[in-house]
């Protein structure tokens, strides 16, 4: 196993356009559109994606630390809690839940220590998925 043993996430939304505001506002960031693996599966599931900045080739993703990943609306997956949690590394932590609110977002555990790792928070985005938030300040 490499370095990093992540290298890849999803995250599954119903209203892609809301969704997709909601992460590019609270995050800074801009989602790209991707296309589906084969046009039978996009027709198929109905399926909609949007990639997170990252590592545009599989070689660097798996040896550079961080996963890259994508929202993704497909039919039969639905979002919600009680999936896997993926975190998103920050520069504060606390100001990043603030703008996740901000932008339609539901605060579940206030800015707390990890100690010497630093600082998490976590919150529910406009979909129901709870999602956490790293940060060494």
């Amino acid at each position: 196993m490499k370095n990093n043993p992540v290298v890849w996430f999803e995250i599954y939304v119903e209203n892609m356009e809301r969704a997709r505001a909601f992460y590019e506002a609270t995050l800074d960031v801009t989602l790209e559109m991707m296309q589906p693996p084969t046009d039978e599966i996009s027709k198929e599931a109905n399926m909609e994606m949007w990639s997170f900045p990252g590592p545009k080739d599989n070689e660097t993703a798996m040896i550079t630390p961080g996963a890259s990943g994508m929202l993704v609306k497909m039919e039969g997956f639905r979002p919600g809690a009680g999936g896997t949690l993926v975190y998103f590394g920050c520069e504060e932590c606390g100001a990043t839940a603030a703008r996740a609110v901000k932008n339609g977002g539901r605060t579940v555990s206030e800015k707390m220590s990890i100690g010497e790792y630093g600082f998490i928070a976590l919150v529910h985005d406009t979909e129901g998925n709870m999602i956490g938030l790293h940060s060494m300040q």
